[in-house]
């Protein structure tokens, strides 16, 4: 197996993970606790929320990253931020009681929370749930998926395997997120898992890497949660050669594990909340990484470009304009933008009679812009979707 193999399968496809997910009544009907649980104790990584208004959890679970964990519970319903020391105190209950329940230290586990902020943990409830999901858990991780769903439409799950060593490894993944999607880590709630072993320290620099290139790069409304956590668990059970510093092993984790980030962060662009399309903006030409970035990112999130997108309107006036307020360094007239294959601008300047030719290729459900600054080497992708009514329905109403 020379390269990543991607197959059916969630968090719990690499060897030694098992998942639950059950209704504890914090939402009033849906599945609202998971739980991942690793037999042997895991090395851990965990990359969180960039918002100076931090939730209880992520305020817990950053201090036992990088190191070694062993389960991860998650609600759903609650974020349980800004809820002041009872939050913390509840999220910290949570771990204390899941570790209890299946015999391992209370710092070996991981919490996260997503949900309506300033709303105290039901913690009754929870604390039932609890007793019911450590007896559930089982080598099926759909539920869990399920569980971690706020207005998602769809779980979000994806597994590779790549082989490292000489021995075929597995990540597997899931993920939430269809609403506060901006590239400012994590921009989700995410767990992934693999049965290779490497060091804890290494781990760290593998999740930070994949997210940067996958989470990092995705936006659906220019909002970011006080939440935002990806976790990534590494148990050894596949038996594969200690990975002990970066090279050739550490590289095939490396793609395997930006495989499963990349594949969870597109699904949750494609179930942006509203969204009718999914949209990968390239930029290239620029004059370096940075510059190309800014122009990837200006267009992502523009409402303009997003609303013309929805509407089937190839108007690249607004991404010349979105570009032109990037910040990146550009000349005018080098600008070349295309829409699905279709060049809408050719030296800064508009093509005759493209227009009618991009809208047509705009009624698919999967577009493409790409723009070619003319300038440097630098390169930049980012996932987005358009912006519909059904978006501002959504949020206006997400309390009740």
């Amino acid at each position: 197996m020379d390269r990543v193999k991607r197959i059916e399968g969630t968090v719990t496809t690499p060897k030694g993970f098992l998942a639950a997910g059950v209704h504890c009544g914090i939402k009033k009907e849906s599945l609202d606790l998971a739980l991942v649980y690793s037999t042997s104790l895991a090395a851990a990584a965990g990359v969180f929320t960039r918002n100076q208004v931090k939730a209880a959890p992520v305020q817990l679970s950053r201090q036992r990253v990088p190191g070694y964990a062993q389960a991860i519970v998650i609600n759903s319903g609650n974020a349980n931020a800004c809820t002041g020391l009872q939050g913390l105190a509840d999220a910290e209950e949570m771990a204390r009681l899941v570790a209890e329940s299946l015999g391992i230290s209370p710092e070996h586990v991981l919490v996260a929370s997503t949900g309506v902020i300033g709303v105290p943990l039901p913690m009754e409830r929870i604390r039932k749930g609890i007793e019911v999901i450590t007896q559930a858990l089982g080598p099926n991780g759909e539920e869990a998926a399920r569980a971690i769903m706020t207005t998602d439409s769809f779980p979000k799950m994806a597994a590779v395997q790549v082989e490292i060593g000489g021995t075929v490894v597995t990540v597997g993944g899931m993920a939430k997120g269809a609403g506060m999607i901006h590239p400012s880590m994590a921009t989700t709630l995410c767990v992934m898992t693999t049965d290779a072993a490497i060091e804890p320290h290494l781990l760290q620099v593998c999740l930070e890497q994949a997210i940067d290139r996958s989470f990092n790069a995705i936006s659906v409304d220019g909002d970011t949660s006080t939440n935002d956590s990806a976790f990534l668990l590494a148990n050894g059970l596949a038996k594969n050669p200690p990975i002990r510093r970066e090279g050739e092993e550490f590289a095939r984790l490396q793609a395997a594990v930006d495989v499963v980030a990349g594949e969870l962060s597109k699904l949750v662009v494609r179930d942006g909340e509203g969204a009718t399309k999914l949209v990968e903006v390239r930029v290239k030409g620029a004059l370096e990484h940075t510059d190309a970035r800014k122009a990837a990112e200006a267009i992502a999130t523009s409402l303009l470009v997003k609303t013309a997108l929805y509407g089937g309107e190839p108007n690249w006036g607004r991404i010349m304009a979105a570009v032109g307020r990037s910040g990146a360094r550009i000349q005018e007239d080098r600008i070349t933008i295309s829409i699905c294959g279709e060049q809408v601008v050719v030296g800064g300047v508009g093509v005759p009679g493209a227009f009618e030719a991009a809208a047509e290729k705009l009624k698919a459900k999967e577009v493409v812009i790409s723009v070619d600054l003319g300038l440097g080497p630098g390169e930049a992708t980012m996932w987005t979707c358009d912006l519909t009514e059904e978006y501002v329905r959504i949020n206006s109403g997400y309390m009740t």
